[in-house]
């Protein structure tokens, strides 16, 4: 029964570790993705995750639509939104 105790304790050790090397960066980072998604605004010049660079021109409840050249916008999802260029990630 004595190596139950072992093995049981050293199973918990090693979830606690991947929580602190794995899960928990990962909810930090996809937390400061939300906030950056929820911070943009009109004229904020921005980076798809296709690579399109473009200007924020209006944000709607769930759609962002960017100028990527002279008259030519195109709607994306606000999640197609990689980074905003010019602020500190």
């Amino acid at each position: 029964m004595k190596q139950w105790g072992g093995t049981i304790l050293y199973l918990v050790f090693l979830f606690a570790i991947m929580y602190f090397l794995m899960i928990r960066p990962q909810k930090k980072q996809q937390q400061k993705r939300q906030e950056m998604i929820d911070s943009l605004k009109v004229n904020d010049a921005v980076v798809t995750i296709g690579g399109i660079n473009g200007k924020v021109m209006k944000i709607k409840e769930d759609k962002v639509t960017l100028r990527i050249a002279d008259k030519v916008e195109v709607d994306f999802e606000k999640s197609a939104i990689s980074r905003v260029l010019g602020k500190e990630e």
